[in-house]
């Protein structure tokens, strides 16, 4: 599961560590920090497209949360911000993208919450990140969805939308939640992006270690909080309690 992670890195330094050959305009004019990134958010994405001069690596934003290209409306994508890898081949509104439209999301880290071993205890959101610094690369998929109220030519005819593939856990965010991002390595990004390559897998999961969590404030809650104090860490008395005292 992930609901909510922080991107903050400046398209400038993605387009260097990820080769990106274009850059959507839509990028530049917004803010690029978003310590508090939500659901329905435009969100930075990493992809390939295949183009009559070869294949196009770029960096554009897309909606988090996956809008089928059979899709009525949007509001479908509300509920699909996150695929199961266990079900990327069996789903309608994954497989397609699965097969062919795969894109890397980056981030600074993501956030989980640990659920209280007594009942009437509040959850604890912890922030989970590389160890060494690096940005997550984060596994997606991607649709793109023909809105039929605005026509063709005419701008949000076409929404770009994207689900972040969740694995189980590993050692290192277990204690936290049983579900996590599939996390790419450098060597993974070039096969998993390849628009070519329908018999992709899933990334293998995160070696230990590689991760490290620590809780944060509980102002991570609301969406509206959205500054880089979200991601310090708490000291050891602020920890909420996890016997519901």
């Amino acid at each position: 599961m992930c609901g909510r992670y922080a991107s903050s890195a400046n398209p400038d330094d993605l387009v260097a560590e990820f080769e990106v050959d274009e850059v959507d305009p839509a990028v530049t004019a917004r803010s690029p920090e978003d310590f508090n990134v939500a659901p329905t958010k435009d969100v930075l994405a990493v992809l390939e497209r295949a183009h009559d001069d070869g294949v196009v690596r770029r960096l554009r934003l897309v909606r988090w949360g996956l809008v089928p290209s059979w899709a009525k409306d949007l509001a479908i994508g509300n509920r699909m911000i996150n695929a199961r890898a266990e079900s990327l081949t069996e789903k309608p509104a994954y497989r397609r993208a699965f097969a062919r439209r795969r894109c890397i999301l980056p981030a600074d880290g993501y956030y989980e919450w640990r659920a209280p071993a007594a009942k009437g205890g509040r959850k604890q959101p912890f922030f989970i990140r590389r160890r060494d610094g690096q940005q997550l690369a984060m596994a997606g998929i991607y649709e793109i969805w023909r809105n039929p109220e605005v026509p063709e030519d005419a701008e949000g005819a076409f929404v770009w939308s994207a689900s972040i593939v969740t694995r189980p856990a590993n050692p290192d965010t277990e204690f936290i939640h049983d579900r996590m991002p599939a996390l790419l390595r450098e060597d993974e990004w070039s096969w998993w992006l390849d628009p070519g390559d329908a018999d992709v897998r899933v990334p293998d999961p995160t070696a230990n270690g590689v991760l490290e969590a620590y809780p944060v404030s509980t102002a991570v809650n609301n969406v509206r909080n959205n500054g880089a104090e979200l991601l310090l860490p708490l000291l050891p008395e602020e920890v909420l309690p996890t016997d519901g005292a």
